[in-house]
């Protein structure tokens, strides 16, 4: 009997054992689900989310632990669009997603607050550095992202310098009026001086839009504007200089984090903040491969005149005050992170052209 017990309780024991090699083995391959509605390639921030964010984790996690990490890359709206993103990261259909906050104006108003003081630094590089300033010292707008969406902020992204594409050629701003505009939403403002005709709309859909006259123009970088071949159907592209715009995002489904082991966690959040420092760099450098594509795709390139950019730029003056209002009507920190931009972008060597006042 006794032989009976200790063999059963070595049976059992190995059983046991296994059971738990098995689980352990399963518990440490990992599949994510990464995602954006725009596409690699066109869109610069969506190439560096898989070149380098996916590539670096999966690196490191193979270098550091026992951990094996695989992704599923759904860019260019496979999983979710550039206005469904949230939600899909929110969810769970999307474990990570990079979206533009332009697309979210009721759900994220205050991040898309470089929006709000155009003609801010021209420098990707310059002004992701600046918006970090302001998260580092807003929490309010990380909080946000946990508090009410169920997602982590791992890191800023940005779209290039903007600029602004027509069909027509134009020479004086009152060309511009009457003039249908695409842009993401809260760019549009910017057209108010010129008495064009803002038109809500998104990537994928301008070079249709413009083929078919159903707009005449749109407000974009020009890696975008190339990207999208948009100098095919509006080749007209004039530098404005509105400024770079640190409103994409890459964030992570909170649920998720939370259940991963302490190691591959910290992993995703230390590569996250290296992939928001990789952004400057890399989309300066697609400012400038842009505008030598454009070129060399036949686009004709001109500039605006500085006295007519602070003209323009004057005539903006109270969007910065109304946005900052609009937000502290909301319960938000409107007034501080604005003015924590214009502080912080002045302090990195940006001069405005023109003294923006909150109050």
């Amino acid at each position: 009997m006794r032989f009976t017990h200790r063999h059963s309780t070595a049976v059992v024991g190995t059983a046991l054992a296994l059971t738990c090699a098995a689980s352990a083995a399963q518990a440490d391959s990992f599949t994510f689900r990464i995602g954006s509605g725009h596409p690699k390639g066109p869109a610069p921030y969506v190439t560096t989310m898989s070149d380098f964010f996916v590539t670096e984790v999966k690196r490191r996690a193979a270098e550091e632990t026992e951990h094996k990490v695989n992704f599923i890359e759904s860019y260019g709206g496979g999983i979710a669009g550039v206005s469904e993103t949230l939600e899909a990261v929110q969810t769970g259909l999307l474990d990570f997603g990079g979206y533009c906050v332009c697309f979210e104006p009721s759900n994220l108003y205050l991040h898309n607050f470089p929006y709000f003081e155009p003609f801010g630094p021209q420098a990707t590089s310059d002004a992701i550095s600046a918006v970090r300033v302001v998260y580092d010292k807003n929490p309010w707008l990380s909080e946000q992202f946990e508090k009410e969406f169920g997602q982590v902020l791992l890191g800023l992204g940005a779209w290039d310098n903007y600029h602004l594409g027509t069909v027509d050629e134009w020479k004086t701003v009152e060309d511009l009026k009457g003039v249908k505009i695409g842009g993401a939403g809260p760019n549009l403002p910017w057209l108010e001086y010129a008495g064009a005709v803002p038109v809500q709309s998104s990537l994928p859909e301008g070079y249709m839009a413009m083929k078919t006259g159903v707009y005449d123009g749109w407000l974009m970088t020009p890696a975008g504007y190339n990207g999208f071949k948009y100098y095919e159907p509006a080749p007209y592209y004039t530098l404005i200089g509105y400024g770079a715009m640190p409103v994409v995002v890459m964030t992570a489904n909170q649920r998720k984090m939370e259940a991963l082991p302490d190691d591959l966690r910290v992993i995703i959040e230390e590569v996250g903040r290296a992939w928001e420092a990789s952004n400057g760099k890399a989309m300066d450098d697609s400012q400038a491969a842009g505008l030598a594509a454009l070129r060399e795709n036949g686009a004709i390139i001109n500039e605006l005149p500085e006295d007519v950019r602070a003209q323009w730029a004057s005539s903006l003056s109270e969007l910065p005050r109304k946005s900052a209002a609009e937000a502290d009507s909301r319960g938000m920190p409107g007034t501080k992170v604005l003015q924590d931009f214009i502080d912080a972008a002045r302090d990195g060597g940006h001069h405005w052209p023109v003294e923006y006042v909150l109050n």
